[in-house]
């Protein structure tokens, strides 16, 4: 399937968070974007996506990401100019580097020289299909390390027993994680999805934990309180909790979007019962 290049120069604009980025795809493997792709119409679900890190900046240029493209390329207001659109996907980013660590262009050059790294503007443009083993090679001898997948396995800790973890690595320590989920329990705090109940066994013990405080605000020296400190959510939740922010939203207020969005805590609603919802809504207003 054909791969494009994504453009990314911090300087033109762009309000992400990098490091709330690279958070959240060391947490829950993903970070969904939509990304502006130009022209280019012809990309597809299932693309994938090489991210480019663009301009004269202080670290110059180079590969620092790998992504999926989740959509069909759509019309939508532009951030920095909201009166005029432009043409968007939605993109997944599994893997991206920090900045300075990415790829230069000058070895992109030497190893994949099909492609003018150094000179390449804007996204969307595809990858030569010949291009695209090289590429892949570069990215798994330099790309970030293989993370572990966010699975949980909940402990037996009654409450009293529960005291507090010196840690530094709060995101990867299974102790803590299994003293969160003692307490809460494995379903999600936000939305109150259950893997077990939904897959049955091969969903039994899944659930992520999310970190109250983002990770990068943590001194070392922090008592980690798993239980006040640490909450868990299912992968869309998770996913919604950092979207877009600096600082992550709270459980209230995930629960408050979902309540907005006039879904039920717990439930997937078919086309029936969302029916079913609107002629009660009508009722209602009627007396």
């Amino acid at each position: 399937m054909v791969a494009i290049i994504l453009g990314w120069n911090p300087r033109l604009g762009n309000d992400w968070n990098y490091e709330a980025v690279i958070e959240q795809v060391a947490e829950t493997g993903q970070f969904l974007e939509r990304w502006n792709i130009g022209r280019h119409r012809k990309i597809q679900p299932g693309n994938q996506a090489w991210l480019l890190l663009q301009g004269e900046g202080q670290h110059g240029r180079g590969l620092i990401g790998h992504g999926v493209v989740m959509s069909e390329s759509y019309e939508a207001p532009q951030r920095t100019e909201p009166k005029s659109s432009a043409r968007y996907v939605s993109v997944s980013f599994d893997a991206v580097l920090p900045l300075g660590s990415q790829i230069p262009s000058s070895v992109l050059t030497s190893e994949v020289p099909d492609v003018a790294w150094n000179t390449f503007r804007g996204s969307g443009r595809s990858l030569p299909a010949e291009s695209e083993p090289g590429l892949q090679r570069l990215w798994r001898e330099h790309g970030p390390a293989a993370s572990e997948p966010c699975r949980i396995v909940p402990g037996t800790y009654p409450e009293e027993a529960v005291s507090r973890i010196d840690t530094n690595r709060y995101e990867r320590d299974p102790e803590a994680r299994r003293v969160c989920l003692a307490f809460h329990g494995t379903s999600c705090a936000a939305c109150s999805f259950s893997f077990e109940v939904s897959y049955g066994d091969i969903g039994k013990d899944y659930i992520h934990v999310h970190h109250v405080v983002p990770v990068s605000q943590l001194g070392g020296n922090y008592r980690l309180d798993p239980i006040a400190d640490l909450v868990p959510l299912c992968a869309n939740c998770h996913a919604m909790a950092h979207r877009g922010v600096g600082n992550p939203r709270t459980v209230a207020e995930l629960r408050r979007a979902i309540a907005a969005a006039g879904h039920l805590p717990g439930q997937i609603l078919d086309d029936r019962a969302l029916t079913a919802q609107d002629d009660a809504h009508r009722i209602l207003e009627q007396h």
